[in-house]
């Protein structure tokens, strides 16, 4: 009887279809958000390639993450402009499988990143004699090699799961991407198993590497609080709160978005958590690593005078 149904060959997103006198001001928001990313990331990139004081490991991974947020944003917000624009909102079956794919490979990217990021600051401010031998080149690569294969696995397994399913109902998502549970829920299956895999998944992925966080930083600012230089602290806070203020930003969504219980009425509050991390949270890790941080400020400056000074000659 399963094979006489029609499968499903393109999903319709809903989206922000309830909020029709505001696409257009929301079309202008999104897109001024999105050219703060591309153009705040880019610069990072930019800066931290073109000045040799900033190839050290730190820098290294935050040029990583700057690439991850131009990605990750990428993957969804071209979509949304254009649903703005458009009174059709749909997308394709394999566009579904590629959006949901690349969205988990470099959230799941993100998240690992973020830890690694975290294990650097611990390994310069609690190890600072042995920082040069345990964060070498080798093993900052190895590191980010590492958390990109940790990001593609998983995808890989999600969305083979997901799509593996049948889909032979209705193919209305009620959101404004192919994430993972709104797709999940419209498989023409039982998807209980499937969906208590993915709530444990996110636990994994985003709760465990969290609290990792949190017991690194408590062990850093333990360290710091015994320096007795009030530079030295200076120094070694201010090194950590971009990171810091990235990682509450980023977990904090998150957590709440995938791991907060599930209840009737609460899509309003879903979108707008998933607006707030896939969209918002990016806009700011350029302006956090760029205006809290002296060396990138410098290289910035040292880099628009270079181009000036070329224009001028």
């Amino acid at each position: 009887m399963e094979e006489n149904l029609t499968k499903v060959t393109e999903f319709i997103f809903l989206g922000f279809s309830d909020l029709q006198r505001l696409q257009l001001l929301l079309f202008v928001f999104v897109l001024l958000i999105y050219l703060i990313i591309l153009i705040g990331n880019s610069l990072i990139i930019a800066v931290t390639v073109a000045d040799i004081k900033l190839h050290t490991p730190m820098y290294f991974f935050l040029r990583n993450l700057s690439a991850l947020e131009i990605c990750y944003t990428t993957v969804t917000v071209p979509k949304i402009l254009s649903d703005f624009l458009s009174q059709r909102h749909t997308i394709s079956f394999l566009g579904c499988v590629a959006q949901m794919y690349f969205f988990i490979l470099f959230g799941v990217s993100e998240c690992c990143l973020l830890v690694v990021m975290c294990y650097d600051r611990y390994a310069a401010i609690c190890n600072p004699m042995r920082y040069p031998l345990i964060m070498n080149r080798k093993v900052c690569a190895r590191m980010a090699a590492v958390v990109w294969t940790v990001g593609n696995v998983v995808a890989c397994e999600q969305v083979a799961a997901i799509f593996s399913l049948p889909f032979h109902g209705s193919n209305v998502i009620n959101h404004f991407f192919c994430d993972v549970l709104p797709v999940l829920r419209l498989a023409s299956t039982e998807t209980s198993l499937n969906e208590l895999i993915t709530t444990m998944l996110s636990v994994v992925l985003i709760l465990i590497p969290f609290l990792l966080i949190i017991a690194s930083y408590i062990r850093i600012m333990s360290t710091v609080l015994k320096m007795h230089s009030a530079e030295g602290r200076h120094k070694a806070f201010s090194t950590c709160s971009s990171h810091l203020i990235s990682v509450t930003l980023f977990y904090g969504s998150t957590l709440v978005t995938y791991l907060r219980p599930s209840s009737e009425g609460s899509t309003n509050t879903d979108r707008a958590l998933s607006l707030f991390y896939t969209v918002v949270t990016p806009t700011f890790n350029p302006i956090i690593y760029s205006l809290r941080n002296k060396e990138v400020k410098t290289a910035l400056k040292k880099l628009v005078g270079r181009r000036i000074g070329l224009q001028v000659s």
